[in-house]
């Protein structure tokens, strides 16, 4: 993110360009301030997977510093290393130093990639996502609806019953088995810029649509529109908003991340409001850092305006719990018994927004539904934006160990609060199968099939 800390960092000249890179972006004091304490092994996925130590947050810090010192030079193995992390950040909760080692691994990864000599079909694929989808709403429209005409026009029934699908590799022929419906028509298309609270205002938030979640989850946007005027907020939907930038910090590609999130601050902080409200986790951890993504720009109105913007971003679900009206929420009358959910956490939503109680709060006040903790929902299912698709086989094990906690809680609907959450967990049952009925779901979703309305409360009250 920039050149960081130079006073503070060792005055060695490296004749390796991606090492001086690396010392130059690496945030120097970060890279001290680890105590090797090993607090962090335990919560790392990838060690807990491989017991390396180079595959866990401690061992990577030392490698990023042993770079920076000139100890070692940042060959293939190093770069593999820093692009095995799966970014989930479960380590910083429990540093005792307070180490970020999230920014850490992004910095590095910025640096690898302005060194990189990706293939010519990667680098075609990388710059069409990266600067020709992502950030333009007409190019994502354009996917949407693509997307939507492969699903319904039969295409897709054609290509799976030929054959066509076995010409792709086993983990993206799973993931487009699991694809959810498309659609050209975003949360604006279907609600409009501005939709009412419910009874006297709260307060006027704005919802962040997102790229992909207004393409593959707009019902999910609708419906978090709907529950926020339940709860009591008026929510206002700047069109104007683009791509958080969040794929592309993970990516390396920090200058891409940085310019959309000057668009998003400016957009939002002319649109008079109290919150940003968000639905999706990994969205969420990096417009919850916009002040830190923000913070070497030379510009200090642009520093101020990060700063006013990141303090306003919350969690749909924290919104409602600590600022709303919570909604009567009630299972479906043709249940004979209690329903059994439970929950996957999002790791951003948890580990970097500090939200994981508002979700379990919402999701035990359903009438008829009985909440069932699952071992070990903090750990990351493996999706971790795209990383399911660039590290497959370490996705994968990590998933299966979730679906061997989840086959325990015989839960009826496994929720989460993000797409790529939501996707792997689909992806999980789809393929383990677990020994009863289980459907994934978002959790603003499964609420809003059970919210019982305003006027329906005010009815049975009288």
């Amino acid at each position: 993110m920039g050149e960081t800390n130079m006073m503070n960092k060792p005055d060695i000249k490296h004749t390796n360009p991606l090492a001086q890179t690396l010392l130059n972006k690496l945030d120097y004091d970060q890279l001290t301030n680890c105590m090797r304490c090993g607090f962090c092994l335990p919560a790392c996925p990838t060690f807990r997977e491989t017991g390396v130590e180079p595959e866990s947050p401690r061992g990577r810090i030392a490698l990023m510093k042993a770079v920076a010192d000139g100890l070692m030079d940042p060959d293939q193995v190093f770069q593999d290393q820093m692009n095995h992390c799966l970014g989930c950040r479960a380590c910083e909760p429990v540093c005792p130093a307070d180490v970020k080692y999230g920014q850490l691994i992004e910095q590095a990864r910025d640096a690898i990639e302005d060194h990189a000599t990706h293939s010519v079909p990667v680098t075609g694929l990388r710059k069409l996502m990266f600067k020709g989808v992502f950030p333009k709403r007409g190019s994502l429209k354009l996917l949407g609806g693509s997307l939507a005409f492969y699903q319904k026009s039969g295409l897709r029934k054609l290509a799976r019953g030929t054959g066509m699908m076995r010409l792709f590799p086993d983990h993206l022929r799973e993931m487009e088995s699991i694809l959810p419906d498309s659609t050209s028509r975003g949360v604006i298309e279907q609600v409009g810029t501005f939709y009412p609270a419910k009874g006297t205002p709260l307060a006027r938030v704005a919802l962040f649509r997102g790229c992909i979640m207004d393409v593959m989850f707009a019902g999910t946007n609708v419906n978090t529109v709907e529950l926020l005027s339940e709860a009591g907020f008026e929510v206002v939907i700047p069109k104007e908003q683009v791509c958080c930038g969040a794929l592309h910090a993970h990516s390396g590609e920090m200058d891409q991340a940085r310019s959309l999130a000057k668009i998003n601050i400016d957009v939002f902080k002319d649109a008079g409001i109290d919150y940003v409200v968000s639905n999706a986790g990994g969205c969420g951890a990096l417009l919850v850092e916009y002040d830190h993504l923000m913070h070497e720009d030379s510009d200090p109105e642009v520093r101020e305006n990060a700063k006013w913007f990141a303090k306003r971003v919350i969690d749909v679900s924290k919104l409602v719990v600590e600022k709303g009206r919570i909604p009567r929420f009630a299972e479906k009358m043709s249940e004979q018994a209690d329903v059994t959910v439970t929950y996957q956490d999002s790791c951003h939503l948890r580990n970097v927004m500090k939200s994981s109680g508002a979700p379990r709060q919402l999701m035990r006040s359903v009438e008829g539904a009985c909440y069932v903790e699952m071992k070990e929902s903090d750990r990351c299912c493996g999706s971790a934006g795209i990383y399911n698709v660039t590290q497959p086989e370490m996705a994968g094990q990590l998933l299966e160990h979730k679906m061997e906690h989840a086959a325990t809680t015989n839960a009826r609907y496994m929720l989460t609060s993000n797409p790529g959450c939501l996707l792997q967990m689909k992806l999980g049952i789809e393929k383990h199968k677990p020994p009863f009925q289980m459907e994934a779901m978002h959790i603003v979703d499964y609420l809003h099939e059970r919210l019982v309305p305003a006027e329906d409360r005010n009815h049975n009250k009288s």
